[in-house]
């Protein structure tokens, strides 16, 4: 039999025909070996015995309903007041409380059961983000040995900033549950790496794997891309009016959902500085997409105040009647318009301070004409600053540094615009979604999971150590000590 692919994500897609890389890269890895997208359910409700079936042509759907008190604890708590401000290195935003962790993990728990009866033996497993790291260790306990990955698409946490959460040894065990888990970067397998060093409970391997207990990890970079050619057309065929019509001689563009990660405020003061540095290069506007989310959450509340006064501060000291010099657009604008608003801007300012990969760096290079391209001005501190060594790099913080490099980019020479659009347009084409859905997938099948011993076999060899049995847990051992 061949093996079915089963993905986990947060979100499950609702529309017939998907968009988005990583949306379009499950769903094509999903209908060409068959399987299942589980996922949260849209909408919140009383909690359901099994996975609610979504429908589905090509592969099945299937969604986890959470309750009030699951999206509080598990969602709003524990995965996005806890672990996203630890791995964005803002320990600072952390909020600590009992009910956030018991409420993950319940609720991990609960989807390992709820997945435990649609399983069969050949599948494999792709686990996605942050709001799931203890989901192998949970699918362990209940006896699934099949091979189980795990992508992380955000940056993985320093090891120090780790001491910050409830149960810091846990992490480490979560993800040992795993046969690979994938990171964005080569930074952040380092980073992961060090972790497991660290633990007295790890030994590294000579072949680059992690053996922790009776489990035995990989860890790999799997930069992830976008689907090149089919963002290149979708801005072709929207491509805006000329920029003199709506933003002065040029604009520059920022497209980011709102979040504190991204660096935003310190955007908005590097544009000022460029305003107030260099009064004798184009008048440029700054267009700011940063759509709303997770609205009731007190750190999303401030940033929103702050980005909506620095915006009037400096409309108010450098606008004029018929030109802005920031427009801030804090609404979803449709991915067609932000397709050719990408193509027509001179510059895009991709400024985290911290990110796993940030695609919009990759939609900004395939979106320009390669004749007349803009230039993509990129902080050091995404994961697409790896590879992408001829943008021009940054360091956010710093607003004179960024507001020189917006200087550069509004008046750099086309030869020198195209030299470098050409060799950052090599690395979109090499991290496209589907060699990097391919490559995950081919080294997940290359892992030979340990053989994992359970139920009256596994009782009789712990009987044989003097061991307490418990009917949950699991001992990997050799072909030989069978």
């Amino acid at each position: 039999m061949s093996a079915r692919l089963i993905v986990v994500s947060n979100r499950i897609p609702s529309e017939a025909t998907p968009s988005g890389g990583l949306v379009v890269a499950l769903h094509e890895a999903l209908r060409e070996k068959g399987g299942i997208w589980i996922g949260a359910h849209p909408e919140t409700g009383p909690e359901e015995p099994a996975l609610i079936d979504m429908g589905g042509t090509q592969y099945d759907k299937l969604a986890f309903r959470l309750t009030e008190e699951d999206r509080a604890a598990y969602y709003l708590g524990f995965a996005n007041s806890v672990l996203w401000p630890i791995a964005h290195h803002r320990t600072d935003l952390v909020e600590i409380n009992r009910s956030f962790d018991e409420g993950y993990l319940r609720v991990n728990r609960r989807i390992a059961e709820q997945m435990a009866e649609v399983i069969s033996p050949e599948d494999h497993i792709w686990i996605h983000d942050y709001h799931f790291f203890p989901l192998a260790e949970e699918l362990r306990r209940l006896g699934v040995t099949n091979r189980i990955g795990f992508f992380l698409h955000i940056p993985f946490p320093n090891i120090t900033d780790l001491d910050v959460l409830p149960d810091p040894p846990a992490f480490a065990r979560w993800l040992a549950h795993y046969d690979l888990v994938g990171l964005q970067t080569r930074a952040d397998v380092a980073r992961c790496l060090e972790m497991f060093r660290a633990d007295p409970r790890a030994e590294m391997l000579p072949n680059g794997a992690i053996k922790f207990g009776a489990q035995e990890v990989s860890v790999r970079s799997f930069p992830i891309g976008i689907s090149a050619e089919s963002f290149a057309r979708a801005a072709q065929d929207c491509a805006p009016p000329p920029a003199h019509e709506l933003f002065g001689d040029a604009y520059v563009i920022g497209v980011d959902r709102l979040d504190y990660s991204k660096g935003l405020p310190q955007r908005f003061r590097a544009f000022e500085r460029y305003l107030e540095t260099y009064d004798t290069g184009p008048r440029a506007s700054l267009v700011q997409i940063a759509p709303p989310s997770r609205e009731s959450v007190r750190a999303y509340q401030e940033i929103t105040a702050d980005l909506q006064q620095i915006a009037g501060q400096v409309n108010g000291r450098f606008g004029e009647v018929h030109w802005a010099p920031i427009r801030f657009l804090h609404r979803p604008v449709p991915r067609e318009e932000i397709a050719g608003l990408l193509r027509g801007a001179r510059a895009a300012l991709v400024t985290p301070l911290a990110d796993g990969m940030n695609l919009v760096a990759k939609e900004y290079v395939a979106a320009q004409d390669p004749d007349d391209p803009g230039v993509l001005v990129l902080s050091r501190f995404a994961g697409a600053a790896e590879d992408m060594t001829e943008a021009l790099l940054v360091n956010p913080h710093d607003v004179d540094e960024t507001a020189t490099a917006i200087r550069r980019a509004l008046t750099m020479p086309l030869k020198e615009r195209r030299a470098r659009h050409a060799a950052c347009m090599e690395v979109v084409h090499a991290t496209d979604t589907g060699a990097w859905a391919r490559s995950f997938l081919d080294q997940l099948a290359a892992c030979t999971p340990a053989l994992r011993i359970t139920g009256r076999a596994a009782e009789w060899l712990r009987g044989e150590e003097g061991r307490e049995f418990d009917p949950g847990a699991h001992r990997s051992i050799s072909k030989e000590e069978v």
